[in-house]
């Protein structure tokens, strides 16, 4: 901390700025040019870790003065015309629920502020504090950003694109946590029912969680062995295989889903929803067939977006509970979640020798590099490796 303060009491004398002064992005990058050229670049690094630190202790004495002019109303103003936009451009209600969430906190760390006078320089100190002092993940803050920047350009119709320039949260990359084929088999041994065989298709297909549960009965083609997973992560569609191994099992699973959507057209209740504007193109392919859940939640919910009373798939938690007694009674001290059955499908088709690129294909990454995290833990059987103080005599 003293090697920051000493910089930044460089950096303002070479700038000739008072302590209490607010630097702009073009000043301190004209201070880091001057000292780019006598120093290393880590320290440069560190001296703009400084700067940056130092803008947002000095933010924190601006906000009394903002806080006399709170407006709580006109943030939940903020919050309904975010929500409009976001269902108008088919975003989902979990990035919905996400984004106001992040336009909450915001608000409160502002101390809800006027809007109109919101400006680049809250959302930079807003992403400091988070770096700072709530030491979030860099994925937390790079999803904050973009609930944010979203706030900014499509509400508020500010472009803050050229006054983000806050502290960055640490990346820390982390393995995944990947279970052996006898763990996987010893969890499936210890479910039954549907929350078996939807783990057991999770595995078999690579699927998120949400990908399985929004799986409609025409994504799942017994005949070729392939799924279709439509509008998955970024909002994109792909194939991926089918275990032939389950196909007695989704013949019954799709028979049970028969009863219930019989059932549901017998009630006239309303078609399961559609994705993006397909509703408004066909208005009774909700009532088709091909479109209902291949896994229906037993009762009958209220659509959080529309408030129509319909049937919706079945709850992600319903699955991760039984998954987690399942792990226990198997006496797995790992960490694993329903979400290790996708990195364990992964890791186990590479040590089966198939290539990177299938691989990422299958799972529908977009870039190469986020499948290779699974070369680190695939096939390495670090047992057999002797360490070198077993080999010292005596």
């Amino acid at each position: 901390m003293k090697n920051a303060f000493w910089v930044t009491n460089l950096g303002y004398a070479f700038l000739d700025e008072e302590l209490s002064a607010r630097l702009d992005g073009s000043q301190k990058e004209r201070f880091l040019r001057h000292i780019g050229g006598q120093h290393e670049e880590w320290q440069v690094k560190q001296a703009d870790y400084a700067i940056k630190l130092y803008q947002y202790f000095l933010s924190s004495k601006e906000k009394a003065e903002d806080r006399q002019a709170s407006s709580p109303e006109a943030w939940d103003w903020l919050r309904e015309e975010a929500s409009r936009l976001l269902r108008l451009k088919h975003r989902s209600y979990r990035t919905e629920k996400t984004y106001l969430g992040w336009i909450r906190r915001l608000g409160e760390f502002t101390g809800y502020k006027a809007p109109e006078k919101l400006s680049g320089q809250d959302l930079q100190d807003f992403l400091t504090y988070l770096a700072v002092k709530k030491r979030v993940a860099s994925s937390t803050q790079n999803q904050a950003l973009n609930a944010l920047v979203f706030l900014f350009r499509e509400v508020l119709q500010k472009d803050v694109g050229n006054h983000i320039d806050a502290v960055r949260a640490r990346e820390k990359r982390r393995l995944p946590v990947v279970l052996s084929k006898q763990e996987v088999f010893d969890i499936f041994d210890r479910m039954s029912g549907v929350y078996r065989l939807m783990a057991m298709v999770i595995y078999g297909c690579g699927l998120r969680l949400s990908e399985c549960l929004r799986l409609r009965i025409k994504d799942v083609d017994l005949k070729k062995a392939l799924v279709v997973v439509r509008s998955g992560k970024g909002d994109e569609d792909r194939v991926t295989i089918l275990p032939k191994s389950l196909r007695d099992d989704l013949k019954k699973q799709m028979y049970y889903a028969k009863r219930i959507y019989e059932m549901d057209r017998k009630n006239d209740i309303t078609g399961v929803v559609l994705p993006q504007a397909l509703e408004r193109k066909y208005p009774n392919a909700g009532k088709r067939w091909e479109w209902f859940w291949l896994f229906p939640s037993q009762s009958l919910s209220v659509d959080p977006k529309t408030a129509v009373v319909r049937r919706h798939h079945m709850h992600p938690a319903s699955l991760q509970r039984a998954f987690k007694r399942a792990v226990e009674e198997a006496g797995i001290s790992k960490h694993a979640t329903v979400h290790t059955l996708r990195h364990s499908f992964a890791t186990h088709l590479l040590e089966a020798g198939y290539d990177i690129r299938t691989v990422q294909q299958l799972l529908g990454h977009k870039y190469v590099q986020t499948t290779m995290i699974y070369t680190h833990v695939a096939g390495k059987d670090l047992t057999r490796v002797i360490s070198p103080l077993d080999g010292l005599d005596g």
